[in-house]
């Protein structure tokens, strides 16, 4: 569905084109001191305008709709909405007998009978985004001294990222990206051994995150070119540190102390400017599609905010089920 979590609970909800999209977060606790202005930062990241990133500009200004009361969280329920104002919906009307290549188009279509709304990916959009990196601000505040970091590692296969996103757009075509995220701070202890292990609920997090396709941890894929000797992390010190860190912070799906590390692929936006073909699906003929509108020539440029967002999420989430943060806030 549209939830994540057990104790730290987030609910996604809006649309594109919609009148708004936004985040519902149940189980955060009392006491905990948050305005608008919190969000700037993280929200800023996030937003387009540089180039390879989509012309469609909004203000992102979060709209606190329940559960903070004299600039402190309350506990009940945190809604937070985020108003669409700059919209043209008029260049997805074709795509009802065109789908899109890449995109979630024909499979919206068929799980919705037609009902979904189709205007700039709907439900779909990376748009939605915008309610994960708020809830992912809430979630910084609550695991301090944990920190997050996500930074783009590589565009279109290139670590010299501003020329590859000039010869993307030179030739009007998407690239996509590599993100790496690290976690300092990380507690022992925090996950399960099966399918609550820190990898599987980072996975699930991350792979609910628009456009992202692949993921590994520490020495990830290039581990399988080790032997054991080589991949293994020497322990160093009692409480777990280790000389290398090829496990990424996690052994037995449980944190070990040490950074927690990953990095996730990012594809290229389905939205090329470039002419692709499609099955046009009122005559079944195969046709050309221009895809006319606003988009990313890089979407990955603007994906770090959200990694972190939904990492935090799920630490926020584990920390709080080991009882590391308190019902009861009383942190700045």
């Amino acid at each position: 569905m549209n939830t994540f979590g057990r104790q730290f609970r987030i609910s996604i909800f809006g649309e594109s084109h919609g009148e708004c999209a936004g985040i519902t977060i149940d189980g955060c606790p009392a006491g905990l001191p948050l305005t608008a202005t919190d969000f700037h930062d993280d929200l800023n990241r996030r937003s387009s305008g540089a180039t390879g990133t989509t012309p469609r500009k909004e203000p992102d200004v979060p709209v606190i709709k329940t559960g903070v009361f004299n600039d402190h969280t309350t506990g009940a329920p945190l809604t937070i909405e985020f108003n669409n104002t700059n919209t043209l919906s008029r260049d997805y009307l074709k795509l009802r007998e065109t789908p899109r290549p890449g995109h979630a188009d024909f499979t919206a279509m068929k799980k919705y009978g037609g009902f979904e709304d189709y205007r700039g990916g709907g439900h779909f959009s990376g748009r939605l985004t915008l309610g994960l990196v708020a809830a992912g601000v809430i979630a910084k505040k609550l695991i301090k001294p944990v920190v997050v970091t996500a930074t783009l590692l590589e565009a279109g296969g290139s670590s010299d990222i501003d020329i590859a996103i000039e010869e993307a757009v030179k030739k009007r075509d998407s690239i996509g990206g590599v993100v790496g995220c690290t976690v300092s701070g990380v507690p022992v202890g925090l996950g399960e051994p099966f399918f609550d292990s820190v990898e599987s609920l980072i996975g699930h997090m991350m792979f609910s995150i628009p456009a992202v396709k692949g993921l590994e941890f520490g020495s990830g894929f290039a581990g399988t070119r080790m032997t054991g000797s080589e991949n293994n992390d020497v322990f160093i010190s009692a409480d777990g540190k280790t000389l290398t860190n090829n496990a990424g912070g996690i052994n037995g799906g449980i944190t070990n102390g040490n950074d927690i590390v990953f990095s996730v692929a990012v594809k290229p936006t389905s939205s090329t400017h470039q002419i692709q073909h499609t099955i046009n699906l009122t005559t079944g003929r195969m046709t050309d599609l221009e895809i006319e509108g606003r988009h990313d020539t890089c979407i990955a440029l603007r994906v770090p905010p959200v990694v972190e967002a939904a990492t935090a999420v799920v630490l926020a989430d584990l920390m709080m089920q080991e009882g590391l943060i308190k019902r009861s806030y009383s942190g700045s």
